[in-house]
């Protein structure tokens, strides 16, 4: 496990605008969530691979008519805004130029804003603390493809909808969704020591997201239980929504 410097540890996350006469359509047959039933709060959600990992983790809301604002980790966006525009290249929509948008805390819930006075180091501090403690994981570029979506409870999240029809690597998360579940996933704990970095390993059990602290640090991880059970880790309670199992409800 190595140590995360200040630096790498403290998010950044840039926006794209996804507006024009095909987005809808276009962007239902990427994400894993119901495009057409989107509004104005942010929505987790993904594109993958056709793995069916998550190669782009987002938040994204309806603006406007055909108008989509999607929020991604800035050091995924330029590889995110190449990929619209490869799969996108016979589609009637336009995609910005990443633009910065700040991590920050409003009514209890971690969110984005535009506004400078969110660009402190306290709000995204707080927006790391909350994210945590409610499963609101982000994917960075070193954990681009790691990552199954059921594994880090997506679908209990809103983020997933498996009626819509195809979208990228349908077939394999559909298929462990129906068939199987995921053995190894998401938790919130609390360790000892040096902060580990996203996609770090603390003995089997790989590292999410991590924040320092005053007697350590915090972390999603995704892990067994019983890896959990053996490891030094403490488990700590996410929301109710994220404690129920991760399988097909039967």
């Amino acid at each position: 496990m190595t140590q995360s410097s200040n630096l790498s540890a403290v998010p950044q996350f840039s926006q794209l605008t996804i507006q024009g006469e095909d987005a809808e359509k276009f962007l239902q047959g990427q994400l894993t969530c119901d495009v057409t039933k989107l509004g104005l709060s942010y929505q987790a959600a993904a594109i993958g691979n056709l793995k069916g990992r998550i190669e782009f983790g987002i938040w994204i809301k309806k603006q406007a008519e055909k108008h989509y604002d999607v929020v991604i980790s800035s050091d995924c966006a330029e590889s995110l805004q190449a990929h619209l525009n490869k799969y996108g290249a016979f589609s009637k929509f336009e995609t910005s130029a990443p633009a910065a948008i700040y991590p920050c805390v409003l009514a209890d819930e971690p969110t984005f804003s535009h506004k400078d006075d969110h660009n402190t180091a306290e709000d995204t501090q707080a927006w790391m603390a909350c994210s945590l403690a409610t499963g609101n994981y982000w994917i960075v570029a070193t954990t681009q493809g790691e990552f199954q979506p059921q594994e880090l409870r997506l679908h209990q999240r809103g983020g997933m909808d498996y009626d819509k029809g195809c979208y990228l690597g349908q077939e394999v998360i559909a298929r462990i969704y129906f068939k199987s579940a995921p053995k190894a996933f998401l938790h919130y704990v609390k360790g000892t020591g040096e902060t580990p970095n996203a996609g770090d390993k603390i003995d089997k059990i790989q590292v999410v997201n991590a924040m320092k602290n005053y007697e350590g640090f915090t972390a999603l991880v995704v892990a067994r239980p019983e890896q959990l059970a053996e490891s030094d880790l403490s488990i700590l309670d996410l929301p109710a929504a994220l404690q129920v199992d991760v399988a097909r409800p039967k």
